[in-house]
């Protein structure tokens, strides 16, 4: 029997892996810019471009919110269907 969801269609978790997939990128680079001037031997840059680095660990915190999301709707859409049907109502 075909799965009834579409290829194209979202899971529940999709769009908190993919924010936070961008939010660590986001915060890959402020730490690639942040660490640079101090392998380089230049002035180092402010303290708020080192909060921005931190970016990765929430990104991550994100991504993985939507791994568990997704988890959890997967564990419902299985207990779901295997569940044994109800008597109709008479």
């Amino acid at each position: 029997m075909r799965d009834k969801t579409q290829t194209n269609s979202a899971a529940p978790g999709d769009r908190l892996i993919r924010a936070g997939a961008i939010v660590f990128f986001v915060g890959a680079v402020a730490t690639l810019v942040t660490v640079a001037p101090l392998l380089l031997g230049t002035t180092p840059f402010p303290t708020y471009m080192f909060v921005l680095s931190m970016l990765m660990g929430v990104g991550f915190l994100i991504a993985g919110a939507g791994v568990f999301r997704s988890i959890a709707a997967g564990r419902r859409q299985a207990r779901a269907a295997s569940a044994p049907p109800t008597p109709a109502a008479r």
